[in-house]
């Protein structure tokens, strides 16, 4: 409408120069005073163009002010909407005043988290949405009959839950699980076993189709009296499947069946080959994260404290550096994930100078080096970093809060910006959103 209204000023604005041009060239040819008709004529002239200017005037004002209040507003409404908002869920354990898993809404651009709603299950120390956030599946880590999987319902943007179901591990303490959409995978630590679950067309879990158990024993006689599987990850080429077993030091290795569902029963894990890879005798294998470009993985080791580099191709892992996340022998080291940019390589530290080292990652050849340390709350467990790599949140179990940190995309350091988000013995936090990119 106002670019119209500017073109009809602009066409009758010259006009008006033009008139007043063909005036002045005729006084010019006449070389004598005006005549009668000639003052009329210039004076109705001058009175239309004085018409014209004016309203000329109060046009183009009235559009430069209507262009800023357009443009205030449109400013108003892209600060009121969502786009920076994320849907995040916590795990955690239910000894204390905790009801189960919560569903927050935390903003990447201000840190700033908003609790929506809750639900009650008992001791969901771990879990993991659907890709598409409809479905939410966690764990109930028990060393007894109660060990479970559970499968909910989610709303996105209510931050509600409703649980469909549960079935047994038939392994005690589950600490992690996964899933592709069809199937979904516990790793039970205490069992020294994964179980795999069929997922039903409406999103509840089917009983266990499978169950492996490992045996065996490790050189620390009271860490790794049997086997621990502690962590299950299928690799980015999602062709295989690691599972980390803390008791032997291995990582078991199985080839995925990418059309085993409910429909036609087929084994979800195969063997690979080899079946597992070999790591430093004491070490305590625990978690396992992937380089965004899917080049390498590494392996965060509880007992010894040392992160593992491995270079990544066709479901094979060859070993190629060995560095100390833990350099005071706590035998706690946790969590590891990797910023969304690939710079840099974080590393969770408990019971002794609990804390997150930091490492950079060389672009070239994915070899670590350390350039920090980040002393945290008690107990840092699970962290996680938003899509956006802005925040890195620390769920501190025996400090009862998440702590909210500032990464410097330059440096990879944190700063703790004071957003804590209170919540009773907190183990495990996940985005809703981009859940695909997370490491």
């Amino acid at each position: 409408m106002f670019s119209k209204l500017r073109e009809d000023v602009s066409k009758y604005y010259i006009k008006a120069l033009s008139l007043r041009s063909y005036f002045i060239l005729k006084m010019k040819r006449h070389h004598e005073e005006p005549t009668n008709n000639m003052l009329f004529m210039k004076k109705t002239f001058l009175s239309k163009t004085f018409i014209f200017n004016s309203f000329a005037a109060v046009c183009i004002l009235g559009i430069s002010i209507s262009s800023c209040t357009s443009k205030k507003k449109t400013h108003m409404e892209t600060t009121g909407t969502t786009e920076n908002e994320l849907t995040m869920l916590v795990g955690t354990y239910t000894s204390g005043t905790s009801k189960g898993i919560y569903s927050f809404r935390f903003n990447e651009k201000d840190g700033i988290a908003v609790p929506l709603s809750e639900v009650e299950i008992e001791n969901p120390s771990y879990l993991v949405p659907s890709a598409d956030g409809k479905f939410v599946y966690a764990v109930s880590e028990f060393n007894d009959e109660r060990a479970a999987a559970n499968a909910l319902a989610f709303d996105k943007e209510k931050g509600t839950f409703q649980l469909l179901n549960s079935q047994k591990t038939g392994g005690e303490d589950p600490c992690y699980i996964i899933t592709n959409g069809k199937n979904v995978v516990t790793a039970n630590y205490s069992g020294g076993s994964i179980s795999v679950f069929p997922i039903a067309k409406d999103g509840s879990l089917l009983p266990a189709s499978d169950i492996l158990k490992f045996e065996g024993s490790g050189v620390d006689k009271e860490r790794q009296e049997k086997s621990h599987l502690h962590c299950i990850r299928i690799t980015p080429d999602r062709k295989y499947l690691f599972a980390d077993n803390l008791g032997t030091d291995q990582i078991h290795k199985y080839v995925i069946n990418p059309n085993a569902d409910i429909t036609n029963q087929e084994s979800f894990l195969k063997e690979g080959q080899p079946a597992a890879y070999k790591v430093k005798a004491g070490s305590g294998p625990r978690h396992l994260t992937f380089a965004p470009n899917g080049n390498y993985a590494y392996l965060i080791n509880e007992l010894s404290g040392t992160v593992i580099a491995f270079e990544y191709k066709d479901g094979n892992l060859k070993e190629m550096q060995t560095i100390a996340a833990d350099t005071v022998g706590a035998k706690g080291s946790a969590d590891i994930h990797i910023s969304p940019d690939g710079k840099f390589l974080y590393a969770s530290n408990r019971l002794k100078a609990d804390g997150i080292a930091i490492f950079r990652i060389h672009p070239d050849n994915g070899m670590l080096t350390k350039t920090g340390y980040q002393l945290t709350g008690i107990h840092p467990r699970n962290f996680i970093i938003t899509p956006n790599g802005k925040y890195l949140l620390v769920a501190c179990r025996d400090s009862n809060v998440i702590q909210v940190y500032e990464r410097d995309a330059d440096t990879g350091l944190l700063t703790d910006v004071h957003r804590d988000i209170k919540i009773d013995k907190p183990v495990c936090i996940r985005f809703v959103d981009n859940y695909h990119i997370q490491p």
